[in-house]
């Protein structure tokens, strides 16, 4: 087959055919495996709080409780009683704490009853409430290497934040890494220095 462009023969072989499906076909393949190593990796960080809270729970229901939804109910009521922060918001939009405006409960309850995965649960919160699967723990600080001065003021006030401690008449970046050094010993467990 020949092809005429800008007054120019070219000549359109099947080696060319070939070549270029097998192009095509390689580049489709090399998409398509890049689209689902994208989709698993953001589907292990999703729902992270959700999962990992719902898997504590289910984990710490009595054999004999896992198949009533009140049971569970309960269960769920309790463990949000004393959550705190992620876990407390998480409790929040699904309606099992005192607070909540909504609730969707039921919706944690029933699928658990039947004993489906907590994963399948939490995807399937996704669908009545984005926000669920939004929530992320936050980083934890690893004591053994972190360099306190290369920390930005605001993350050095919210390690003190988290102990409950408060950074009176710091002025600048030192005085905050000062204090966190006094108290470091307090509240940082030995094996973690």
């Amino acid at each position: 087959m020949t092809v005429t462009v800008s007054g120019q023969k070219l000549f359109w072989t099947d080696k060319m055919n070939v070549s270029v499906l097998c192009i095509c076909v390689c580049f489709a393949v090399f998409s398509l495996l890049a689209g689902i190593a994208q989709a698993k990796a953001k589907s292990d960080d999703d729902c992270e709080v959700c999962i990992k809270f719902l898997t504590r729970l289910s984990d710490s229901i009595p054999e004999e409780d896992a198949s009533s939804m009140e049971k569970i109910e309960k269960h769920l009521r309790k463990a949000c009683a004393s959550a705190k922060g992620k876990e407390n918001r998480f409790c929040y939009y699904i309606g099992a704490t005192e607070d909540a405006a909504t609730g969707i409960v039921n919706e944690v309850t029933k699928p658990m009853s039947w004993r489906k995965p907590v994963n399948k649960v939490c995807h399937s919160l996704k669908s009545k409430d984005a926000q669920i699967c939004d929530l992320k723990y936050e980083k934890t600080v690893d004591w053994k290497t972190v360099d306190l001065k290369k920390l930005r003021v605001k993350e050095l006030k919210k390690i003190l934040n988290d102990w409950g401690e408060e950074c009176k008449g710091c002025a600048e970046k030192t005085d905050f890494i000062k204090l966190i050094e006094q108290l470091k010993t307090k509240y940082v467990p030995h094996q973690e220095l």
